[in-house]
């Protein structure tokens, strides 16, 4: 067993599984995460035939310039927001040339970055290379822990990953 919890290693197990018999490869855009979500991948032994590479954009500055992510963007609704998991999914699936991504982009907390967005808001998305985004959730874990938001929007990521390849 890995690092992660079963359920988490359960689905990035199942991510991969799909991945590999649609010979796709993924990538990862993490903020909030910082990395989790390619460490649930890759703690899965044989993992390095789907997962391509994983981006760790914390700052607006490394969105921008690492995916592409709208400065306009930024400036105007900030970095957690719908528009800004959208275009980190994009820009991930562009800059790596995989065929899927998922962006996480929140608050973990503890506490408040900005008015209208309290810990535990998260927002995330998928995008394909040839379907565009796929999906966009909006989560509200609350302030329920730094650690806790940030394993709730693994195990999101990855299921909405595991939905996008079960279509």
């Amino acid at each position: 067993m890995g690092i992660f919890e079963s359920d988490i290693e359960a689905l990035a197990t199942d991510v991969l599984a799909k991945c590999r018999a649609k010979k796709w490869k993924l990538a990862t855009a993490e903020s909030c995460t910082g990395g989790l979500i390619g460490g649930a991948l890759t703690d899965i032994a044989g993992s390095s035939d789907v997962f391509d590479r994983g981006f760790v954009t914390y700052s607006n500055k490394a969105k921008a310039l690492v995916l592409g992510v709208n400065t306009e963007t930024l400036r105007s609704v900030g970095a957690v927001a719908e528009e800004t998991a959208r275009e980190m999914a994009l820009g991930a699936v562009n800059v790596s040339g995989t065929d899927i991504a998922v962006a996480v982009t929140g608050i973990a907390g503890p506490g408040s970055a900005a008015p209208g967005k309290p810990a535990g808001l998260v927002h995330l998305a998928v995008a394909t290379k040839e379907g565009g985004v796929k999906e966009h959730r909006k989560m509200l874990y609350g302030d329920i822990g730094r650690s806790e938001v940030r394993l709730a929007t693994v195990k999101t990521a990855l299921e909405m990953l595991d939905k996008a390849l079960s279509n």
